[in-house]
């Protein structure tokens, strides 16, 4: 039996990294999965063949997050294609590292309405549509930087640890609807990102964390399967560290 048989997933910035970790998986799982991207378009094709062959309905939208009308129309779009959204995973962010000596303000603005806002938008967005179902699970993807801070990373630990205290309002306005919000912040995931980085460097990153390695894409996508399928079904307003014990 598969966890997430005839579920259909919103999954944002899912062409790379741990986002298409977590739609890959989920597929595998049997979810149907609408999935977003800023600007891979060849990306985007590649992951939507993928998922079909993994025999469920899969479809790529460009569409960006941070932009409040998008992120009604895109939820509107979903529902009408696939008929119902029971899971929302807010994947989408990015980075613009700094000391806060030199950091613009507009790199703390983008930082902001990217990781932070987005998450508000999509939210938003799905929320009617899962309380006439009178189910849903959202899941919010924070960061062990935004639990612990990170020099250099003001402007995203502050848009990670935003989204704890919001996911936590969350769960506590909708619970009665049966609709769970729960955050995972994953520690040092090993990507396409993580791969351009200096081999010395990112060995010393593993020779730090307690299971001595970094993890994998597989890894927070495992942790979100069991957050978005029945087996969590009493678990809201959590945040779960998938950080290989750093944060320990």
């Amino acid at each position: 039996m598969k966890l997430l048989e005839n579920k259909t997933a919103i999954i944002t910035g899912a062409t790379r990294g741990i986002g298409k970790g977590i739609a890959i998986e989920f597929a595998k799982q049997g979810a149907n999965i609408a999935f977003t991207y800023s600007s891979s378009v060849d990306a985007a094709n590649a992951l939507e063949k993928e998922l079909t062959a993994l025999g469920v309905k899969a479809k790529g939208y460009q569409s960006n997050a941070a932009n409040f009308d998008a992120a009604q129309a895109l939820a509107k779009d979903v529902l009408a294609a696939f008929g119902s959204i029971d899971i929302l995973i807010n994947n989408a962010g990015i980075t613009k590292d700094n000391l806060l000596m030199r950091i613009s303000e507009d790199d703390f603005d983008k930082v902001i309405e990217v990781n932070l806002k987005s998450v508000f938008n999509l939210t938003k967005a799905v929320i009617r549509p899962m309380m006439k179902q009178r189910k849903g699970s959202i899941i919010n993807m924070s960061s062990v930087v935004g639990l612990k801070g990170n020099a250099g990373q003001t402007n995203y630990a502050a848009s990670k640890a935003g989204i704890v205290g919001f996911s936590k309002s969350v769960a506590l306005e909708l619970g009665s609807r049966n609709i769970r919000s729960n955050v995972v912040a994953p520690g040092f995931i090993e990507t396409e990102m993580t791969a351009k980085l200096d081999e010395a460097t990112v060995q010393g990153w593993r020779d730090g964390i307690p299971l001595k390695r970094g993890g994998s894409p597989q890894d927070i996508a495992n942790a979100c399967v069991f957050l978005a399928s029945d087996m969590s079904s009493y678990i809201t307003g959590q945040t779960l560290s998938v950080d290989g014990g750093m944060l320990t």
